[in-house]
């Protein structure tokens, strides 16, 4: 009798379990699921290195910028700015989640790419600048700017590094 009980309790809680269920699944949405409702961000990479599909052209770059967390977005749209007014007809592209700006048939010359606690600037024949940019590398030739968030930036210094820049030969890459 014990044995008949049991098995009418453990079909009653199934029953009870799956009418549950079957309402939750049957309930009408009020509104669009948040991936329809609007445009999802890029996720974040280490760092909070925004991760854009690798792409040509200024469209790229700008969700790049846009996907930068916090204050180095505002970093972001200054420095792509300061290029586009530096460098008339740059070229742009992300790759390796990093955009990159370049000259048509020099390559790039310079690069960004975004850290925890700084956006680094690669400028990537960076030791023929004058003066040379302070953050050292591995490579031979590449030197860093890193801007950290209460730098005050020196656009009159980044401008004439930016233009240098875009005149020597540039990375293939």
């Amino acid at each position: 009798m014990t044995g008949e009980t049991s098995k009418t309790s453990a079909k009653a809680a199934r029953t009870g379990a799956a009418k549950r269920v079957a309402a939750k699944v049957a309930k009408p949405r009020k509104t669009a699921p948040k991936s329809q409702s609007r445009k999802a961000k890029p996720p974040l990479l280490a760092g909070g290195n925004p991760q854009i599909a690798k792409a040509d052209g200024d469209g790229p770059v700008q969700a790049y910028i846009a996907a930068m967390p916090g204050w180095k977005r505002d970093v972001g749209r200054r420095l792509d700015a300061l290029i586009v007014r530096t460098v008339s007809g740059v070229c742009k592209a992300v790759k390796w989640n990093s955009p990159l700006y370049g000259v048509e048939g020099q390559g790039w010359f310079l690069g960004l790419h975004t850290f925890t606690n700084y956006v680094k600037v690669a400028f990537f024949r960076g030791r023929s600048l004058r003066p040379v940019p302070p953050g050292q590398s591995k490579s031979k030739h590449t030197r860093y700017l890193d801007i950290h968030e209460d730098d005050q930036l020196d656009e009159a210094q980044l401008a004439a590094w930016v233009k240098q820049a875009s005149r020597l030969p540039g990375a293939r890459m």
